[in-house]
């Protein structure tokens, strides 16, 4: 008797959580593809802000054209690669879109009035992680110090021995 009440309480249960996994399955894919979608640089210049300012400086950059072909796409930067902290991520660059509809920086005046602020809130988390977004492509034991400039050459040792970081030395 009690294995047929168990069994009769049960089928709902097993009905819901089948359901429940199926949603949640759904759900995370519908998240991958659209942190996917969102992490491509052609959807970070979709708007007019970014194409106008930030990709044109980007596209003269050593991240963009190297001797070597490596390029660094905006996500590489600015996403986070774990799951977590690129939720996060995500969900702090609602502000963005917001700034977009709101036309905060739609003109050259606007763009270049806010810009400080914009570049002190990256240099920002880039201080409170340590220049991890750099560091996931650029190792100071991978470097060939003998390779690098003058300026390089004396520096990159120095911020070695002081426990310095890529921002400490590289805004802008």
């Amino acid at each position: 008797m009690f294995k047929r009440l168990a069994a009769r309480l049960c089928r709902p249960w097993m009905g819901l959580t089948l359901a429940g996994i199926v949603v949640g399955g759904v759900l995370i894919a519908a998240l991958d593809y659209t942190f996917a979608y969102t992490n491509r640089t052609e959807f970070c210049i979709s708007c007019h802000e970014m194409e106008e300012h930030v990709y044109k400086e980007y596209k003269i950059s050593y991240h963009y054209k190297n001797r070597t072909g490596s390029r660094a796409e905006c996500a590489d930067c600015h996403v986070p690669k774990e799951f977590f902290p690129k939720l996060k991520a995500k969900i702090i660059a609602v502000k963005d879109v917001y700034h977009h509809f709101m036309g905060t920086i739609d003109t050259t005046e606007k763009f270049e009035e806010h810009r400080l602020e914009m570049a002190k809130r990256v240099w920002a988390q880039m201080d409170a992680n340590e220049s991890k977004a750099c560091r996931n492509c650029h190792a100071f034991e991978a470097m060939e110090m003998f390779e690098q400039g003058r300026r390089a050459r004396s520096k990159h040792p120095e911020a070695i021995k002081e426990g310095q970081h890529c921002i400490d030395c590289h805004k802008g």
